[in-house]
Formats: C-alpha cells, sequence, structure tokens
C-alpha cells in the first residue's frame, strides 16, 4: 500500500503544523498524516523498513516534545478525528481529535467525557495518561470510561482492545502511556453533563501555608465529589502574589463553592454557569523563558508539604498548582488499570521559569528546589511530566504495575518500536 497520499515534506503547511508542538519545533525527514487503520499500518511499515525513528503525534502537547522527533517520521494522527455517537451514551473518538472538538460535538446531546482542560491537547495522549480533568472527582478519569480501544500494533496488525478482546492490552492502554502501539480510536461511556458551575475565584496570597490548609478542607477533606478544584499560586508579574482558585461544580446547587470563599482573601470572582465544553480553554506555551517542570501525585496535603510549597514558591519566579483528585478515582481498585495510583489526595505540578539560556547549574539548582516538594509524593502524572530519567519515569507506575506494564510489552512491542515515550523497556 503507498504512503504518498499521507505524506508531507519539508516546505508544506502540513509538515510544518505537525512538526511544531508545545514543546518547540522539530526537524523530521517526513510527516505522516493517515486517514484510516490501514495507512497507519502502512506508515509503520515504512518507518520500519527506513530504520527511522517514530513519533506519535496526536495533540502535540507533552512538554518534552515527543510527539515530534529529528530526522525521524513523525506519525500525525489529526486526521483520525472523527466523533461518533453510538447509542445509549456510548460515543466512539479518534486519537487525533482535541477535547475541546470532542466536548463542542458532545455537548448537544447533553453528554461529556472527563477529560483535559485544554482546548487542543489530544485525545489520544491525554487518554493513555490516564485523564485528569474538571470532571475528575465526580466522574473519575478519562481511562475509567473507556470501554474499548482501536489499535494498530508494532506487527502491523489492527486488533481491538476491551475487557474481552485483549484484555493485557486493554489494561495497559488505559495509563500506559502510548508504549504498546497506536491508538486511533477510543469508545467511551459518556456520562450526562449539560452546564457546570466554572470559573475563577482570586485571593490574595500573603499568607501561603494558611491558603493551602484552607483549600485542602474545603476542597478536598469537606468538599462533595461534584466539585473539582484547581489552586494556582500565580508569580508576581508587579502587581504583588496572588492564588487563582478554578471552580468546576457538576450540580444544580451551588452552595459547595460557599466553603471555598472562606479559605482566604477574596479580590475578585468570576464562577458562573456555563456549558461544559466552554470550560476548556486554550494553552499557550511560555515565551522567552525555560520552564523546568516537576509534578507529583501525593498522599495527603499535609504540614510538611504545605511548608515545603509556600518556601518554594517564596522564592519567587515559580508557580505552582494543586488539583483536587480523591472521588471517583479513589473508588476504582489500583489494578483495574495501569494507571494505579489511586489513593493520591491531589497533584501537585510546579513550573520555574529561568532565561532562556540558563545555565546547566541554574536547571539543577531549579530542580532541587522542585525535590523538596516532589520528594514528598507517591508517584507522577504522566500528563505533566517535565523529564524523563530513569527516575522519573519509575514515579508514574508502582513496581507491581510497571512489572505488569513490561509483560505486556514483550507481548505486543518487543522490539520497542514505540520508544518515544515515557519508555517501558520490554
Amino acid at each position: 500500500m503507498t504512503i504518498d497520499h499521507v505524506t508531507f515534506r519539508p516546505g508544506t503547511p502540513e509538515y510544518d503544523a505537525a512538526r511544531t508542538t508545545f514543546a518547540g519545533t522539530a526537524t523530521p525527514a517526513l510527516v505522516l498524516r493517515p486517514t484510516s487503520a490501514a495507512d497507519v499500518v502502512a506508515a509503520l511499515d515504512h518507518a520500519r523498513s527506513a530504520g527511522l525513528p517514530l513519533a506519535v503525534r496526536s495533540g502535540g502537547h507533552n512538554v518534552l516534545g515527543l510527539g515530534a522527533v529529528d530526522d525521524g517520521v513523525v506519525l500525525d494522527l489529526s486526521r483520525l478525528d472523527a466523533v461518533e455517537l453510538l447509542g445509549e451514551g456510548r460515543v466512539r473518538i479518534g486519537a487525533g481529535a482535541t477535547w475541546g472538538a470532542a466536548a463542542a460535538a458532545l455537548a448537544p446531546h447533553g453528554l461529556a467525557v472527563s477529560s483535559g482542560d485544554t482546548t487542543s491537547v489530544g485525545v489520544g495522549g491525554l487518554s493513555q495518561a490516564g485523564g485528569i480533568g474538571w470532571l475528575v472527582r465526580k466522574h473519575g478519569l478519562t481511562v475509567d470510561h473507556l470501554l474499548a480501544a482501536e489499535v494498530v500494533t508494532a506487527a502491523g496488525q489492527v486488533v481491538r482492545a476491551s475487557a474481552t478482546d485483549n484484555a493485557d492490552l486493554f489494561w495497559a492502554v488505559r495509563g500506559g502511556a502510548g508504549n504498546f502501539g497506536v491508538v486511533t480510536a477510543f469508545e467511551f461511556q459518556a456520562h450526562p453533563v449539560t452546564t457546570v458551575h466554572f470559573g475563577t475565584i482570586t485571593f490574595a496570597a500573603d499568607d501561603v501555608a494558611q491558603l493551602l490548609k484552607g483549600w485542602t478542607a474545603a476542597a478536598i477533606t469537606n468538599a462533595s465529589d461534584d466539585l473539582t478544584t484547581m489552586l494556582v499560586l500565580m508569580p508576581d508579574f508587579g502587581s504583588g502574589r496572588t492564588a487563582l482558585l478554578y471552580v468546576c461544580l457538576d450540580s444544580d446547587d451551588p452552595s459547595p463553592i460557599d466553603a471555598l470563599r472562606t479559605i482566604g482573601t477574596v479580590l475578585t470572582e468570576d464562577v458562573r454557569e456555563l456549558r461544559y465544553a466552554d470550560t476548556l480553554e486554550e494553552a499557550h506555551p511560555p515565551e522567552g523563558v525555560l520552564p523546568v517542570i516537576g509534578n507529583a501525585l501525593v498522599g495527603s496535603v499535609d504540614e510538611p508539604l504545605i511548608d515545603a510549597i509556600a518556601t518554594a514558591y517564596a522564592g519567587g519566579g515559580r508557580v505552582v498548582f494543586l488539583r483536587s483528585l480523591g472521588g471517583a478515582v479513589a473508588r476504582v481498585d489500583r489494578t483495574a488499570t495501569a494507571f494505579a495510583h489511586r489513593d493520591a489526595e491531589a497533584l501537585v505540578v510546579s513550573a520555574a521559569f529561568l532565561p532562556i539560556d540558563a545555565t546547566d547549574n541554574q536547571v539543577a539548582e531549579a530542580r532541587g528546589v522542585w525535590r523538596t516538594i516532589g520528594d514528598q509524593g507517591i508517584g507522577a502524572y504522566a500528563g505533566f511530566l517535565g523529564s524523563d530519567s530513569d527516575e522519573d519515569i519509575a514515579a508514574l507506575w508502582p513496581a507491581d504495575t510497571y512489572a505488569r506494564l513490561r509483560e505486556v510489552k514483550r507481548a505486543w512491542d518487543p522490539d520497542n518500536v514505540f520508544r518515544r515515550n515515557f519508555n517501558v523497556r520490554p
């Protein structure tokens, strides 16, 4: 089967679009944009025959630029973007669709899939990371609603992975970070969602420790599962330090938000009723700076963690945000999917913003500050992982989960064809 109809080379708009990711721009030998699973099979065969490294791109949001590769093949899935209703709340979504487009397509039917919070993040990448978003406490992770996946394997087969078909592959796809094949389509069980109460409450960040304690009590410990929040400690842009509390409440009753207003000094508020699809916003990479990013899933937001966050933030030049977990996430057995850190109470992410020409010592110092926070975690989340050392990858999965992933890898990709990712080695 020829691949000429899906091939784009340097000098074409399609090539330039596919080689540019959230992390920067690569120079691949060529870009392949398949329109079917059969095209993906042919594309993999071409890359293998030519001996070229392969990058699989969905939305291109990986902060390490793993969706592109120099002097190799970028398999750009953006044409596999159909959203199809299957009946009884089931929906089939192409892996190259963005969550903004998918949410907009489901909105007229009063349906949603718990997903990321950025319009242009890809369905394929986020779904295989686990899927943390604005509905996570009420409806769980994206992978918790996956019914089946269409996968092109390293051997060039198109297979179905579900609870009854290739169950080992189905388990691994749900949190295995793209290690086992090219997922071309997902079948989800969507949930009824029309509008949510969504927006931000801005607080003064003059007492970070107290703000974090108040947020933990109001947003996690005493919160209903209908409520998912993210607290963002913003850098000082010249007008003082502030904290943005993003609020998403999937309930007709807005009263659970009241407790959030008491955790600090409120400066502004714009929480309002919106269609769920309208909560997703565009994200833009920071320009002119070098972000040094770390993340940790934490078992509890306790005093040592709060002290570490407050101290790191006080040093300046850093954003820290905490996302509430628990709820529906914690009610899934830790062995049910490859996303195994079900007992995490929150996800903590931080980025230090350094000069674009920062030295290795400056980067190491920023990472050292992050470690005062990150070392208190029980694991990490692939969706926000800012480095890919062996230590970083080990944090993604508990040891027993990783051992099981290696077994699946040996069965489905023994030659490690799919290695431009957070790699599970066979």
